[in-house]
């Protein structure tokens, strides 16, 4: 397949003149490739050369006018040219491998095969040639196109391997299933359930980095019940996964509090595209775990859990590297303030409780 009509842009011609004059193999790759299809715009183009990525990185900025340079990362082999609104990001084809209790990996220079073989997903792990004389060639070892046209989230290779390698692409695999709407094909979610404590040898702020991305979703619960059908949950968030099931006492049992706490969700993103007023939804329950008892009068009760609740929330945010300014102050606030508006609607409500309520929530309301 020809794409070239699709990146009949200058900067690829020119990419692909520079790279020419190199006699490099050039392709744009990954997310820009995969956009295209999903006829979304995205101005961080990736492109990977068969030898030096740099060396190509420093004369594409060399021939783009004064004040273009190439920003070099050598400990990744990797560079930026950034010219206008365009982030242009060059790197070598490589192939990697790891050891079982690191995410540093091995690198050595390697084909493009190579390296498409390594990426993370089928969808991800297409190429379009730029060079000159196979310019819009699309490259698709893995089928990836008809991923995306069965709407399909796969590994390349086996899925235990590329998991166990780079535990985060779990995270990613649930984000672009709740990002697009796809599904996760059996096989490779299995393998997420294998390796979900793998999770723990990755960063907090790249984990927190995955999870914003699923709050500013569309449907930000498809991506917490995934979480918490393949096990990565109780890793992650263990006091949201705390939430999970029904307890039952002479018969009588409580709502599932988790999928109660979705549905708060996702009404809220429905309504508002505010991502902590997303947070402060998913948190709005979460001290019932610690603060249910079991009343023979009464039944389940859940006393002060929105107090309680809220006092969780600094050491939550910590934990999970979320900011510990005003957006942590914001979701407490809320958390705290979540059952005052069913006063409202009792039948007589005293002007002072509405005053009260007012300035407790001051601003946030």
């Amino acid at each position: 397949m020809n794409l070239a009509d699709k990146i009949n842009q200058p900067v690829f011609h020119h990419v692909g003149n520079v790279a020419d004059s190199l006699s490099r193999p050039c392709y744009v790759v990954g997310g820009y490739v995969r956009d295209i299809f999903l006829h979304r715009h995205s101005k961080d183009i990736d492109f990977v050369t068969v030898g030096s990525g740099i060396e190509v990185a420093e004369a594409v900025a060399a021939t783009l006018g004064k004040g273009c340079q190439a920003h070099v990362f050598r400990n990744f082999g990797t560079a930026q040219v950034k010219r206008h609104d365009l982030e242009l990001e060059f790197v070598g084809a490589r192939r990697e491998s790891y050891s079982r209790d690191s995410r540093k990996p091995i690198v050595e220079d390697g084909t493009l095969d190579d390296d498409l073989s390594r990426r993370d997903f089928t969808i991800n792990a297409m190429a379009i040639c730029v060079n000159a004389d196979e310019f819009g060639e699309l490259i698709d070892p893995f089928d990836g196109l008809a991923d995306l046209d069965d709407q399909l989230i796969r590994t390349p290779l086996d899925p235990d391997v590329t998991f166990s390698d780079d535990p985060l692409r779990m995270m990613r695999a649930i984000r672009f299933a709740t990002q697009l709407g796809f599904s996760i094909v059996p096989e490779t979610f299995d393998a997420i359930a294998r390796n979900a404590d793998r999770i723990g040898i990755i960063s907090r702020e790249r984990i927190a980095d995955e999870l914003m991305k699923i709050m500013a979703s569309p449907m930000p619960s498809i991506g917490w019940e995934l979480l918490a059908k393949c096990g990565l949950l109780i890793h992650i968030l263990p006091e949201l996964d705390a939430m999970r099931g029904v307890e039952t006492v002479n018969g009588r049992g409580h709502k599932d509090n988790f999928y109660h706490t979705l549905q708060v969700v996702d009404n809220v993103a429905r309504k508002s595209k505010n991502v902590w007023l997303r947070w402060a939804a998913l948190f709005h329950d979460i001290a019932k775990p610690v603060t249910k008892r079991w009343d023979a009068k009464l039944g389940w009760t859940f006393h002060n859990h929105n107090f309680i609740g809220a006092r969780m929330i600094p050491r939550i945010f910590r934990d999970m590297r979320l900011p510990m300014n005003e957006k942590m102050k914001y979701v407490q606030k809320m958390v705290e303030l979540h059952m005052r508006p069913i006063a409202l609607v009792e039948d007589v409500v005293t002007d002072s409780a509405v005053r009260r309520m007012i300035f407790d929530a001051a601003d946030d309301i």
